[in-house]
């Protein structure tokens, strides 16, 4: 296959994958891979926020009665339950400690496949809330979870295994150092309450308060386990007293609105488009729906928590991704107008409007990851559907496009300058 052919070609290898996208979107399909079914997880499948489908409100409280925990250590199992709720791109959640009554609060949205709406059933989701503790072989206490100061999985290049990468405060440096100075070549048990959930042999004395523990079969064995002790780094055992269910705070109908005037405006845009850019205007609807299926499947795949905020960012970048190819579209125009051929007047277009496109998607960009960095809750959500929008829009809106546009400008049919908005007749 010569250039010339090839170059036909991309436009319709692009629009394929688009269409594959699409399908994929809002079909959901399963798939059978080694006798084991792969569900690709739509927009059927995706979570949504409290704001749009409502969820659970669970009051935590110590299981052990006596005890009346401070405002330091409630505070630390805020901290815990909200990473907890993180790591399972649960944004849309609000963690609230009540010192008076020696309790926290916690609001958390339905699990996407959660039809019959159980309370019990959701808070199962947070995961064990045990205490942990590492142990002796005799069973004494040596370091308290509320010593742990982060658990990580990681891989060993060394010994090109996955490990579990720990760090504990200064207390827990001191308690530890001691411990495995003199219990080299024995056990220390990793317990979760009285279960024990990991029995590592001491290898050396280790005095910088940083351990890694072996031994894991594969990366989600160190993940599962550093989550635990994630979890379970809390100064008491907590345990569920009160569950009740959060209607959706817009309304159960919202969704329906809102899905139905992001499908009109859609339309809208893309015919638009079509009327004034011509031939751009039709690349440009391509590049819009790779644009919105993309970012679709960016928050349904990872189970990413979509909220108000979060479709807000949604609309912003696809209203950026318009932008980019009216930009475009109209450079193209203004080089056919000053006369230039038509291969030159689309590559010298993309190249006048890319630093346009460029300076604005990075600036948001900017904010993006300032708002991710510092932001929390459903400021979270915003954030990340902002900078998935905005790097599908380089994407989308430029790199497929170009492509596109080029590869359809080599057909002889399509190589009319009123095809791409400009007012002279071809030559």
């Amino acid at each position: 296959m010569s250039r010339l052919q090839r170059s036909k070609v991309t436009f319709f290898v692009i629009a394929l994958i688009v269409a594959l996208l699409a399908y994929i979107t809002f079909a959901s399909p399963t798939i059978t891979i080694a006798n084991k079914a792969i569900t690709f997880k739509g927009v059927s499948h995706m979570r949504y926020g409290i704001d749009i489908r409502g969820g659970v409100e669970a009051i935590f409280r110590p299981s052990d009665k006596s005890i009346t925990p401070t405002s330091d250590q409630l505070d630390s199992a805020r901290r815990i339950i909200e990473q907890r709720l993180d790591s399972q791109n649960i944004y849309d959640r609000t963690v609230t400690v009540e010192p008076e009554t020696g309790s926290i609060v916690v609001r958390f949205p339905w699990k996407s496949d959660d039809t019959d709406f159980n309370p019990q059933k959701a808070i199962t989701e947070l995961g064990e809330t045990a205490r942990l503790t590492f142990r002796d072989p005799d069973g004494n206490v040596i370091v308290d979870g509320k010593n742990v100061v982060s658990s990580v999985p990681s891989y060993d290049q060394q010994t090109l295994t996955y490990v579990v990468e720990l760090e504990f405060d200064s207390e827990g440096a001191q308690a530890f150092s001691e411990a495995t100075g003199r219990l080299v070549g024995q056990n220390i048990g990793i317990y979760m309450d009285e279960n024990l959930i990991r029995n590592p042999v001491v290898q050396t004395q280790i005095t910088d308060g940083r351990a890694l523990i072996t031994g894991m079969t594969d990366r989600e064995d160190a993940k599962q386990l550093a989550d635990k002790i994630r979890a379970g780094a809390l100064p008491f055992s907590l345990v569920s007293e009160n569950h009740s269910i959060i209607t959706p705070t817009l309304g159960s109908g919202a969704l329906d609105v809102m899905v139905k005037a992001g499908f009109l405006a859609f339309i809208l845009v893309c015919l638009f488009m079509l009327l004034y850019y011509r031939l751009p205007g039709f690349v440009a609807c391509i590049a819009l729906t790779l644009q919105a299926v993309g970012q679709l499947l960016a928050l349904s795949m990872p189970q990413f928590t979509l909220t108000l905020p979060g479709i807000a960012a949604v609309i912003l970048s696809i209203g950026m991704g318009v932008d980019a190819n009216i930009i475009v579209s109209e450079r193209i125009k203004e080089e056919l107008n000053s006369g230039k051929p038509l291969n030159t007047a689309i590559s010298s277009g993309f190249h006048r409007a890319f630093s346009s496109v460029f300076d604005g998607n990075v600036t948001v960009i900017i904010v993006a990851v300032i708002l991710w960095i510092f932001g929390s809750g459903a400021m979270d959500s915003f954030a990340y559907s902002l900078l998935t929008g905005v790097a599908l829009n380089f994407l989308a809106g430029v790199t497929a496009s170009r492509l596109m546009i080029s590869s359809l400008s080599r057909f002889s049919f399509l190589r009319n300058p009123a095809l791409y908005g400009a007012r002279r007749a071809a030559k």
